[in-house]
């Protein structure tokens, strides 16, 4: 199994999180695992065997470093939505009192 089957059950784990859950830490949790899986993706498909950093006048196999670039900007916009995103729940837990989503809306009404 390579590095994009990993990616591609990863994210679909984070996923079943995002739809089975109901409880707002876990919700968020379950995106961290996703968007872990999207940046494991890239990072595979951008891997090439055998392959050496893009040097100006090197002859031979290169790996593209754009997806690796990217995914490092991802990761920390990664980490600043999940530290948002922790505040605002304990935000909603001191108004709400519980961490369930659907009792939130409920009062919300």
């Amino acid at each position: 199994m390579n590095g994009i089957h990993v990616g591609l059950i990863t994210i679909f784990i984070g996923l079943y999180g995002l739809t089975n859950n109901r409880n707002a830490i876990k919700l968020l949790m379950s995106l961290n695992v996703a968007n872990t899986g999207v940046i494991l993706l890239f990072v595979s498909i951008g891997y090439v065997p055998g392959g050496t950093v893009p040097i100006i006048g090197y002859e031979g196999e290169m790996v593209d470093p754009l997806p690796h670039t990217f995914m490092l900007t991802g990761i920390v916009v990664n980490l600043a939505t999940l530290a948002l995103g922790l505040a605002l729940v304990l935000y909603l837990y001191r108004e709400f009192e519980t961490l369930d989503v659907k009792e939130m809306w409920e009062d919300y009404k």
